[in-house]
């Protein structure tokens, strides 16, 4: 995968603004440059492998996803199943970075230039935040009926797409349902995705991976030697939401584990 960046402001900006435009390689140092090198008052989203960082293009936003433990196959994993997908109820992908920079740090009682190696994801940045909110919500900001019916919906006919292009999704919660000014529900965090090839219908895995209360209890409690990955497992976390939705209530397990996923896949 090709890592070499030479986008500039007005490359993402682009980007932004045309929906047919693909994602590219972003340099760190624009990242860096649009949220204030990471500053913590940019950050809007925080999770086990990840912190999210509100970036400004201009009088535009987006959102940088800034990896905190990763390997090399899983970060170019996520990359492809972002790439492959557009659709309305998809989060926008707008480029991608892996670079390394220098940075002074203490060892042995004296400061030396250490390498760290930086993996960040750009996407559209969606004001509503996660459906999570909206889930036992006080009355001033709860869901009306046909928004709660038209989130079910576009959730469906995203997760419908990212199944017809054998892409399991394998985290699917309501923090990870984002929702712009629209309402219109778009599907996020790929992290734990896996695609499958054409010829197949399940991954084998010794791993857990999920969030406790949306993974499908034949999937935790099944042999670790056996232990199938299918599309069945985004079904099951699908239903879960769907009931939470209409109930207006979060299953308990669920809220315990808030962010919390279990892991990610490995093999």
């Amino acid at each position: 995968m090709d890592y070499k960046a030479s986008a500039t402001r007005e490359d993402l900006e682009f980007i932004l603004l045309n929906e047919d435009a693909e994602p590219k390689p972003l340099p760190l140092s624009l990242l860096v440059d649009i949220t204030s090198d990471f500053s913590d008052k940019n950050i809007i989203g925080r999770g086990g492998f990840a912190i999210v960082y509100k970036g400004s293009i201009g009088n535009r936003t987006v959102a940088v996803k800034r990896l905190l433990h990763f390997d090399e196959n899983g970060f170019q994993r996520e990359i492809k199943c972002l790439m492959k997908v557009k659709h309305q109820n998809v989060v926008r992908f707008l480029g991608y970075c892996k670079e390394t920079r220098g940075k002074m740090a203490g060892f042995k009682g004296t400061l030396v230039m250490a390498q760290e190696e930086e993996r960040l994801l750009c996407f559209q940045y969606l004001s509503k935040g996660g459906l999570n909110n909206y889930i036992n919500a006080d009355a001033s900001s709860a869901l009306e009926w046909e928004q709660r019916y038209r989130i079910i919906n576009g959730v469906c006919q995203g997760l419908h797409q990212l199944h017809q292009h054998n892409i399991l999704h394998m985290d699917l919660k309501p923090e990870n349902i984002l929702l712009g000014n629209d309402m219109v529900p778009k599907i996020a965090d790929f992290g734990l995705s896996r695609r499958l090839h054409e010829d197949q219908s399940y991954i084998i895995t010794k791993n857990l991976c999920g969030t406790r209360g949306y993974m499908a209890p034949e999937f935790i409690d099944s042999n670790p030697e056996n232990r199938a990955i299918t599309k069945k497992c985004d079904l099951y976390s699908l239903g879960v939401i769907i009931m939470e939705l209409l109930t207006g209530t979060r299953k308990q397990c669920a809220v315990n584990d808030l962010d919390q996923p279990v892991g990610r896949i490995k093999d």
